[in-house]
């Protein structure tokens, strides 16, 4: 479906509801182990930023949220009940809703339909005139590419459910996207009205209390918020961030703080805004596709993972030392490597008496110390074997239970004046965004994943030939040949736009 429209009047309105979690709450879920939702940092939001001009409107929506399916606490029927009730409520079409996830890890509250809802129906009572302009911003200091290509040819990533692999064994760093795509709205007087700015990058610092939190996205959003005109609101719209991670994601010797890291993205947003020019008019347009892409079949990936599995089973070797032994020997032997069992006077000593007992003490402790050593960096193998076998096998299990050979996905394409912006319900790579924004025909291009549905993670063709190394490749339903499609689609509704 497409609509759109070009005159001189574009209309907006925006509508913002708390939808942090108030009540008692229990979870298991693993995304919410280092949060606790009975203390609130900072307050979770959804809202709405409604367009209007002539025949066509554009709902844009966003949630403080990691999904708004499959994943977190949001039902997998969202989607469709919200649009059901703007429908019969308002006699919006499906098709004109964006719904966006920042995929901040925050708790939200059990009523977020009826919260969204109250949003647009907020935006709607308000509509005025509007000027419109879009530009860009950079920020290139709060994240960076999780993905680590390494020695061997394959790519290990940098998660909180296993270890990093050992320095030595790391080659490169994969890019990350530094562009802020914004557009600004003003009323007719010249007031700054609404922000709508996309990003990549997962908010997923939190904050050091541990408490409920909508990340470095919703403390981006304040800054924004407070510095511009009484009244603006700031929409983020996720980018492409599948494989990017906010800067020192893995820092154990400070409290993690996503509010520095905010900050600073908020700051580089209004920095581009004194550049952005409005003006009247402008094209809304917006398109609704559908588009299917292939499953994949994950056996023989589960295969190959349960054989290095055993492989490394078996090549742990049994050793004298435990834990308690290791740690002294280890600091000893870095502290004094030429004499780490005594002073040095007691070898010069049993040098000159033709014996060499502390020499041979020393080495039969260091090969002890490599067999343990070597056995840890295997263990740690192992931890990421058996998370990334892990969900291969639940794909693998979906993707056997739907029972046909693809999943559709909605893409959405919307264009604001010169803003033209391109979604897809699952995580992007930042290098498809790159790539989009390269091949478009629009100076002015942005990509944002997570947005109308969740698919999970759907990395490039390069990084599934990975399977099993890294969470992209195994958090993921889609058969390598979802990419070639998907691009293509995305470049026609970019060309229609």
């Amino acid at each position: 479906m497409k609509t759109a429209t070009r005159s001189k009047s574009l209309h907006a309105g925006i509508g913002k509801v708390d939808i942090t979690r108030t009540e008692a709450t229990e979870t298991n879920d693993p995304l919410y182990a280092n949060i606790d939702p009975d203390m609130i940092n900072d307050r979770l939001y959804v809202k709405a930023l409604v367009l209007r001009q002539g025949a066509t409107t554009a709902v844009l929506i966003t949630v403080d949220a990691v999904a708004i399916a499959q994943i977190g606490t949001i039902r997998d029927e969202y989607l469709a009940h919200v649009r059901a009730q703007l429908h019969d409520d308002l006699q919006i079409e499906a098709t004109s809703v964006l719904i966006n996830a920042s995929h901040c890890h925050g708790v939200v509250c059990t009523d977020i339909v009826d919260r969204t809802v109250q949003a647009v129906k907020k935006a709607c009572r308000e509509m005025v005139p509007v000027k419109v302009g879009a530009g860009t911003g950079h920020e290139d200091r709060i994240m960076e590419n999780r993905r680590l290509p390494l020695i061997s040819g394959r790519e290990a990533d940098a998660r909180h459910a296993y270890s990093m692999p050992p320095d030595n064994q790391v080659a490169d760093v994969g890019p990350v996207d530094p562009e802020i795509g914004i557009v600004k709205l003003e009323r007719e007087n010249g007031q700054i009205f609404a922000i709508v700015y996309n990003f990549a990058c997962h908010p997923i610092q939190g904050v050091p209390s541990g408490g409920n939190t909508a990340d470095l996205s919703g403390f981006a959003s304040k800054v924004i918020e407070d510095c511009c005109d009484e009244g603006t609101m700031a929409f983020f719209l996720q980018g492409c961030a599948a494989d990017i991670n906010p800067v020192r994601y893995k820092d154990v010797h400070q409290p993690r703080d996503a509010e520095p890291l905010g900050n600073l993205l908020g700051l580089s947003t209004m920095r581009a805004l004194r550049d952005i020019k409005t003006e009247e008019g402008g094209t809304l347009k917006i398109v609704n596709e559908k588009l299917a892409l292939p499953r994949a079949n994950l056996t023989p990936a589960i295969a190959e993972l349960h054989e290095k599995q055993q492989h490394l089973l078996q090549s742990l070797t049994g050793t004298t030392l435990n834990l308690k032994t290791f740690m002294p020997l280890m600091v000893k032997y870095q502290l004094a490597p030429d004499t780490p069992s005594y002073y040095s006077h007691r070898y010069l000593h049993e040098k000159k008496q033709g014996r060499q007992h502390l020499a041979k003490l020393d080495a039969d402790n260091r090969h002890s110390m490599t067999q343990y050593m070597e056995n840890i960096h295997t263990m740690e193998e192992l931890t990421k074997v058996q998370e990334n076998l892990r969900l291969l096998q639940m794909h693998q299990a979906k993707n056997e239970a739907a029972g046909e050979d693809t999943i559709e996905v909605e893409l959405v394409g919307l264009r604001i004046g010169e803003f033209v912006l391109t979604t897809f319900p699952g995580e992007l790579s930042v290098q498809t965004g790159l790539s989009l924004k390269q091949a478009s025909p629009h100076p002015l291009t942005f990509v944002a994943g997570v947005t109308n549905g969740y698919i999970y993670y759907t990395p490039t063709t390069q990084q599934l030939a990975n399977r099993g190394g890294a969470q992209e490749d195994s958090d993921c339903l889609v058969a390598p040949e979802w990419q070639a499609l998907y691009e293509s689609k995305a470049l026609q509704i970019l060309r229609g736009l």
